[in-house]
């Protein structure tokens, strides 16, 4: 007896249009990075004359461009490429540390902060910018702005009664990144100056580690939400304390979601632009910038571009490679339990 298709498989040709969409999004995805690759190897001329595409046929590849880019521009490259990959890292280790353990907080344990605590501590804080901008010493505008903040928790925190879950606090959070960076990087700027931290690594990686926070609180919140209870239950009742639950139970099982999420907050630190053209110049300058400085007033030296453009995502594509079973198991899980 011919058992009947099931009607869940796929016919022929949609498994036909199926690999033509595939093949026609590879295309689309691939063809920018095969065209800076060709572009690495063109002469100027071979640029300027038009749009060709086929090494040994259309053009012949030279090195000039990459010998210029690691051989005149060596040292500068050099401190830039290390500058990208010291800044990168570090802010995405440590908002994948901040964000984790927030993340954590967020779905494990219940927070009720009183609305009126909270508007207290932003008067306060105004209240020490007020002060410091009117030209008082820190220091003292700071004692000022805490022993305020206390007085009016004593004498009025009884009477602030609504207060905030952690559903709001996570809302909160994750709006932040919401907020477009131009808006405050001149405030970041301004506060850098007084802290006498431009041109710095470590403005650049505090910046890049509170801007990519909302990202790891948000993607980490969603997987320990799909990790189950019953588990760290079970590790309670056999005397666990909730710290070596943290450290040796939830963590190990929420390891792709963190490569996951490392990896997302190290290309978005690694290709930052705004905050790295405000906060740093020669010192701090990173693989973003230099690539932006081949626009100049010679015009797009694009062939000069292309080649520190290749040096730029190589580790990324890279790191993305050696970590794909990690990062395609996070977004999968994430995706379908989220």
């Amino acid at each position: 007896m011919r058992r009947g298709r099931s009607p869940l498989a796929p016919s022929l040709w949609q498994v036909g249009l199926t690999y033509l969409a595939l093949g026609l999004a590879s295309v689309f995805v691939l063809f920018p990075l095969y065209w800076l690759l060709i572009t690495s190897f063109k002469l100027p001329v071979d640029v300027n004359s038009g749009p060709v595409y086929l090494p040994w046929v259309d053009f012949k590849p030279s090195l000039h461009a990459w010998e210029y880019v690691l051989g005149t521009l060596g040292s500068d490259v050099r401190r830039a490429y290390v500058n990208t990959a010291v800044v990168a890292l570090c802010s995405a280790l440590m908002a994948l540390f901040l964000g984790t353990n927030a993340a954590y907080a967020l779905t494990r344990f219940q927070y009720h902060p009183r609305v009126g605590a909270i508007v207290l501590f932003v008067a306060c804080l105004a209240l020490v910018v007020g002060l410091v901008a009117s030209g008082m010493p820190w220091q003292p505008a700071v004692g000022l702005g805490l022993v305020g903040l206390i007085l009016g928790l004593q004498t009025l925190g009884r009477r602030f009664k609504k207060h905030l879950g952690n559903e709001e606090i996570a809302l909160w959070l994750i709006s932040n990144r919401i907020l477009p960076p131009v808006v405050v990087v001149i405030p970041i700027y301004l506060l850098f100056q007084q802290l006498g931290l431009l041109d710095t690594r470590t403005a650049l990686i505090i910046s890049y580690t509170v801007i990519n926070l909302p990202i790891a609180v948000w993607l980490m919140r969603d997987y320990f939400q799909n990790i189950p209870h019953d588990i760290e239950e079970c590790a309670q009742i056999d005397g666990a304390s909730r710290y070596r639950i943290f450290w040796t139970i939830v963590l190990p099982l929420a390891a792709p979601g963190l490569v996951a999420t490392f990896l997302l907050l190290l290309v978005f630190a690694w290709n930052e632009y705004l905050l790295a053209l405000f906060l740093s110049k020669a010192n701090s300058q990173t693989m973003p910038l230099m690539v932006a400085a081949m626009s100049g007033t010679r015009g797009t030296e694009w062939w000069y571009m292309s080649v520190i453009i290749m040096l730029m995502i190589l580790p990324v594509v890279i790191l993305a490679f050696v970590l794909e079973r990690y990062i395609e198991r996070g977004l999968i899980v994430g995706a379908v339990k989220g």
